[in-house]
């Protein structure tokens, strides 16, 4: 399944990134793909998603859209799909889904109308967090008709009128737009889910840091220096410290592509002196660490007190004085 930053419906012209060999800033960096918002829903989101819930009545859903409009959440629970893994449902076991034309910084709804009744939105007021859901990633959203909406991460939550039933998911992938909540925010799409080649994931302790395409830590070496660039990880070091190859800016979400430079460009590549190229956040050259084995593993954090994950605009986790 195709995430959102590939989406077909986001056009995004192709942007080579520039290679710089000693100062950051003198080229121009690529822009940010842009968000498809302020549009609502079209009719035809209303039809067949992946088929990984249960088969639909079509006047059990009827009801079921009228009474879970104003339905309340009450305390979140996290469930497991056997396809999509974890995601997020309401106190009964319902389901809930993010919008991707809505937007979560800051939080704003795009789905109104006809399409709030198809996805009617999730209140805000009682919600509260399970077992297994950081409560500091619940919020909430004020619509265009004055009420309260659920926000997980910034993103408004919704049910779906198909669902008829706690475990249903007939809403995941409508419309190419519609996707399940994880207890996360982002899209529950199971463990084969592609990631960009950079994004990000919130650290229960070090909170929003940046991974690769596998979902492993993204760090930075406080020894390296972004004004000129320079790199003091070289030789034996990059064994231990590969470095992050180019990514292309339209294969990232959730980054700070213009960084803080005299021309405000960052996401720029580093032509290291070895000849190895390497992509920088903010100019600053970043690597993963072999010591983690695992997606969500964080065994580089202050190593010899000069490695640390990196936040999007490619400030250090942690670091001392930072």
């Amino acid at each position: 399944m195709k995430t959102s930053w590939r989406s077909a419906s986001l056009v995004v012209s192709a942007v080579a990134v520039a290679a710089l060999t000693t100062a950051c800033g003198s080229e121009t960096a690529p822009p940010a793909s842009s968000q498809n918002v302020g549009a609502t829903a079209a009719a035809g989101d209303y039809g067949s998603g992946t088929g990984l819930g249960s088969g639909y009545d079509a006047g059990a859903a009827g009801q079921e859209g009228s009474a879970t409009q104003a339905a309340s959440a009450g305390e979140l629970t996290v469930a497991t799909n056997a396809e999509l893994g974890e995601l997020l449902t309401d106190s009964d076991g319902m389901s809930l889904y993010r919008f991707d034309k809505d937007v979560a910084e800051p939080p704003k709804s795009n789905c109104d109308g006809d399409c709030a009744t198809k996805w009617p939105p999730v209140p805000a007021n009682d919600a509260k967090a399970g077992v297994g859901i950081d409560k500091n990633l619940l919020g909430s959203v004020t619509r265009t008709d004055g009420t309260k909406q659920l926000t997980i991460d910034g993103w408004p939550a919704y049910r779906y009128a198909k669902d008829t039933k706690a475990g249903d998911v007939n809403g995941q992938g409508v419309g190419g737009t519609w996707y399940a909540l994880a207890p996360t925010g982002k899209k529950a799409e199971g463990e084969g889910a592609e990631l960009p080649g950079l994004s990000t994931r919130k650290d229960s302790k070090l909170g929003e840091i940046v991974i690769d395409k596998n979902g492993h830590t993204v760090y930075r070496f406080m020894k390296d220096s972004p004004w000129p660039m320079k790199t003091a990880c070289t030789g034996e070091c990059l064994e231990k410290w590969p470095v992050i190859a180019p990514v292309d800016a339209e294969d990232t979400e959730g980054i700070d592509l213009k960084g803080s430079g005299p021309r405000g460009q960052g996401y720029v590549v580093f032509d290291r002196p070895d000849g190895i190229k390497q992509q920088t956040i903010d100019c600053v050259p970043i690597y993963t660490f072999a010591g983690d084995k695992k997606p969500g593993d964080t065994n580089g954090q202050g190593v010899g007190g000069t490695w640390f994950a990196i936040r999007p605009d490619g400030k250090p986790v942690g670091a001392p004085g930072q």
